[in-house]
Order: C-alpha cells, then sequence, then structure tokens
C-alpha cells in the first residue's frame, strides 16, 4: 500500500468533501499518522472510512468525524483540552497537536494502556491519560476551554457544561439509536450557552452514559 497516496485520498476524498475545509485541520492529518493508531491488524485499513475496532468492544470514530470535530472546537495554542475516551490515543494527539494540554479519560484499564502507549511513541507529551468513568464530566482539571466526547449520551450530563469555561467549547453526540445530534455548545456568558446542531449521526454510546428518564406505566 502506498500509504502516503492513501492519506492523500482520505483528506481529499472522504474528509474535504464532509466540509472539513480549514487549511490548519487538513495540515495537521499529514502531521499526524492516523496509521500509527491503529492495531496493527486493522493498518491496511487506517484510512478507510470505517470505525476500527480496537479492542475491548471499543472502536475509532471515522476520520472524517475526527477532522469535522477538530475543525468545530477549533483548538487554541494556549487551550486546555478534556477529552472522555481515549480510545487509540488518536484524537487526544490530534487535539494535543492544536492545544496547550490535553487531559483525556479512558474507562477500560487495557485502552489506557494501549492509548497511552501509543501517544509515547508518536512522541506527545502534552498529554495526560487517566483512568476513570468520565460520562458524567471531570471537573478535575477545569475549567476547560475545549471539551470533546467521544462516545455519545443519551441525555448530555449537566457536569460537562458546568466545567467549561467561558468562550470555551463542547463537541458531544446527544440521543439514541436511530436518531443522534452531533451539537457544538459554546459557553457564550457565566450563565449562558449557545447549541448548533451539526448534522445527524450514530455512535456508540459512553459506558455509563446518563439515561432518559423512562415512563412506567
Amino acid at each position: 500500500m502506498d500509504v502516503e497516496q492513501a492519506r492523500f485520498n482520505m483528506i481529499e476524498q472522504q474528509i474535504r468533501t464532509w466540509d472539513v475545509l480549514d487549511q490548519d485541520v487538513l495540515d495537521l492529518l499529514y502531521r499526524v499518522r492516523r496509521e500509527a493508531f491503529v492495531p496493527p491488524a486493522y493498518r491496511a485499513l487506517a484510512f478507510s472510512d470505517l470505525e476500527i475496532p480496537i479492542g475491548a468492544g471499543e472502536r475509532m470514530m471515522t476520520p472524517k468525524m475526527e477532522a469535522r470535530i477538530l475543525q468545530e472546537v477549533a483548538p487554541e495554542k494556549t487551550d486546555r483540552i478534556l477529552e472522555i475516551g481515549t480510545g487509540s490515543g488518536y484524537m487526544a494527539a490530534l487535539l494535543a497537536a492544536m492545544g496547550a494540554h490535553v487531559y483525556s479519560v479512558e474507562i477500560d484499564p487495557g485502552l489506557k494502556a494501549s492509548g497511552e502507549a501509543a501517544l509515547a511513541r508518536n512522541g506527545v507529551e502534552n498529554v495526560t491519560v487517566e483512568l476513570g468513568d468520565g460520562a458524567r464530566g471531570w471537573p478535575r482539571h477545569g475549567p476547560y476551554d475545549v471539551i470533546v466526547l467521544t462516545g455519545s449520551e443519551p441525555v448530555l450530563a449537566d457536569g460537562f457544561l458546568a466545567s467549561l469555561r467561558v468562550g470555551g467549547r463542547l463537541f458531544a453526540v446527544v440521543g439514541e439509536a436511530p436518531v443522534m445530534q452531533a451539537r457544538l455548545l459554546t459557553r457564550t456568558a457565566p450563565d449562558a450557552v449557545s447549541a448548533t446542531t451539526l448534522f445527524e449521526t450514530v455512535i456508540a454510546p459512553l459506558r455509563n452514559a446518563p439515561q432518559p428518564e423512562r415512563f412506567v406505566f
């Protein structure tokens, strides 16, 4: 496989056509090598429009989803970033390349270890991976400028907005299959948040994500 041609095709045919036009984001996808974060058994699929299995029943997001998230939250060099769901470590590496520091929370010990190892192998030093359940928030290092949830939540936990700095951006996929919405929430003032629905999608929920109240008859 011609890796660089496959990377070029991924960016031009999948990502750019999905309204990802920010040149800084596109350039970053050439620099942070996605194949280095994909399990060896699936490395030939590193640039495919697929959710690649990474173990523990979890999957990487598609390349176009990763790129779109970066474009929407638009990390700046001074930003403190929270990621819920380390997974392969690739999304954390992308966020770290744009921001100041990433705190990434992973509930599965095996994925924490493998994600941390991948980040270390690729020289990413400004990510702290922590073991824990972040499905309802992770205020430990807040407030944050950017928060990214790599799994969906049927109901977005209040704890995330509570940890968002004024001017901060939160990306989350909210809802239940077959209809989920990717949303960008921005704290515009201490007591005000604006919300934008970006697109509809379906991704696996975070473990222990809060559930909507069910009516019992």
